[in-house]
């Protein structure tokens, strides 16, 4: 598959190598532009390969948003992402550190007004970047969960492929509005590792 990277920093670099890793070509892009990784690129393989944010979106047939959600302005149009699976892992945090108050609204919904041609969903926000690094499992029930949601069955279908390939497990919270808000900065699932075992007990 072809994965485009927006945002190269913990997490949009730690997918990268881990989807690269798994046989897929990768594409990372940031705001400062592709000759600024030089180095992560080679450190990830002829698999990879830097481009601009516009370029990345374009080249993938999933993209993972991993940018600072408060810079959401910087995306490509909208358009770009029109029937594509955009994997969103992001969280609403402002410049310091405070979760932003989006009212009734979660932060994946938000996204998805901002693409709506695109199959939104929401996956790898609730996992620390050094846990995706070196947490990888093969037996299944002592593998760790990266969550996802969303309202397209087949896109999170997709998500849950790569996850499983990676040597994490899925589990579905459920839809963008309900499962994106099981998901959110300060949720029982936000923020610590937990193997499948322990995701189900706590979900119930």
């Amino acid at each position: 598959m072809r994965i485009g990277v927006i945002g190269a920093g913990h997490i949009g670099g730690t997918a990268a190598k881990l989807f690269a890793k798994a046989g897929h070509q990768v594409a990372v892009s940031n705001s400062r532009g592709p000759a600024t990784l030089d180095s992560l690129v080679s450190s990830i393989g002829p698999s990879a390969k830097a481009m601009s944010t516009m370029e990345a979106a374009k080249f993938g047939e999933a993209v993972l948003l991993a940018l600072p959600y408060r810079k959401m302005d910087a995306l490509p149009p909208a358009e770009v992402f029109g029937g594509k699976i955009v994997i969103d892992a992001m969280n609403p945090y402002s410049a310091v550190g405070r979760v932003m108050d989006l009212g009734e609204s979660s932060s994946s919904e938000e996204v998805a007004k901002r693409m709506p041609g695109a199959r939104l969903v929401k996956a790898f926000n609730t996992i620390g970047w050094n846990t995706l690094a070196s947490g990888s499992r093969s037996a299944h029930e002592e593998r760790l969960v990266v969550f996802i949601a969303g309202d397209d069955a087949a896109a999170k279908a997709t998500v849950a492929k790569l996850i499983d390939e990676i040597g994490f497990a899925s589990i579905d919270t459920g839809s963008l509005r309900e499962g994106g808000r099981r998901q959110q900065p300060g949720s029982r699932i936000y923020g610590r590792p937990m193997t499948v075992r322990e995701a189900k007990q706590i979900l119930g």
